[in-house]
């Protein structure tokens, strides 16, 4: 697996925010850049060696933690205040303007995990991606878990999530064994009753107005990518309705669904967080890099195109990178 340089960078806030980058030693204005917006409480290492076969395949990636997060954790989480508002607008965006900055000119594109792709209708630089693809991206609303599991979820994020939360003014994932320690503000966010997120959205843990309302929904039109929104039979949090909701939310966007059952690939199970281990890496991570590099998807599985929009070519086979792969310096 090639080696990434550890980085820090500020958020549009100033804040400081940790991550790496896999980058070629060979510069090339063609060769796109790849920001991964993690889900919600994960840190951004789970997602290195999807980042390291990216990279492989011709692309500079960028991984990063939100605050309160790993590496971009403050000493003191108890009391720190951060929700999905902050990770896009402030966070997301501070990685929108480091990649611009150290990759000037070249195409940026968007791997998104769960809340990840909620980060990419928040940030004001959103426009300056050109393609993206999202895995189980929604605004998690209970009514949409998986039926034979929504009570018991309920129980644990909407029910004993908060309230360890109001208890100790952040969220001791991390002790529980359930995902890493987590703001209160995410708690929030994340615990929110309506099935819109501009219905309930906090910003500093205070409702936005409905101007700042206004003006997410505005940010979420302005992208004019290619959006591939992935979803997995079996995963508890993003179903069909959660998915399609926030799809709609990028009306500026050229959009597709591509609905994966576990069977197709051989597996029992997939779930939420698996696609991004590596024992996917021949069978599942080519439809990221496929979508990523050509917009195309591997003949194996057939996108659907948003109603009205053009659909998808097939590839049946990756196309030649359009710059030759160096090793990274040092």
């Amino acid at each position: 697996m090639s080696v990434p340089l550890a980085l820090s960078f500020p958020a549009a806030d100033g804040y400081v925010l940790h991550g790496h980058v896999w980058a070629h030693a060979q510069p090339c204005a063609s060769r796109p850049v790849v920001v991964v917006n993690p889900a919600t409480a994960v840190l951004s290492r789970y997602y290195a060696r999807f980042a390291a076969y990216l990279h492989a395949a011709g692309c500079e990636v960028l991984t990063y933690d939100y605050r309160g997060i790993g590496g971009s954790r403050p000493a003191r989480l108890r009391g720190f205040r951060a929700g999905w508002i902050e990770w896009g607008s402030l966070d997301f965006e501070g990685a929108l303007r480091e990649v611009q900055r150290r990759f000037a000119g070249q195409p940026i594109l968007v791997a998104a995990h769960s809340a990840g792709g909620l980060a990419l209708g928040l940030a004001p630089s959103n426009h300056l991606v050109t393609r993206a693809f999202t895995m189980g991206a929604q605004f998690a609303h209970w009514r949409d878990y998986a039926p034979g599991q929504r009570l018991g979820m309920w129980w644990k994020w909407h029910v004993l999530m908060p309230a360890l939360t109001a208890c100790l003014g952040y969220f001791p994932g991390r002790r529980l064994g359930w995902m890493e320690d987590a703001p209160a503000g995410v708690v929030e966010d994340w615990t929110a009753r309506a099935p819109r997120f501009e219905a309930v959205a906090r910003r500093g843990g205070e409702r936005v107005t409905a101007r700042m309302r206004a003006q997410w929904l505005t940010q979420c039109a302005q992208p004019r990518a290619d959006l591939l929104a992935l979803s997995i039979s079996d995963d508890p949090f993003a179903g069909d309705a959660a998915i399609e909701r926030l799809l709609a939310y990028f009306t500026g966007c050229r959009r597709w669904r591509l609905h994966v059952r576990p069977a197709q690939i051989g597996v029992p199970a997939i779930g939420h967080f698996a696609f991004f281990h590596d024992r996917f890496a021949d069978t599942l991570w080519p439809i990221a890099r496929d979508w990523l590099l050509h917009g195309a998807c591997p003949p194996e599985f057939a996108a659907t195109p948003w109603p009205g929009e053009t659909p998808p070519a097939l590839s049946r086979s990756p196309a030649p990178a359009m710059c030759a792969a160096s090793a990274p310096p040092g």
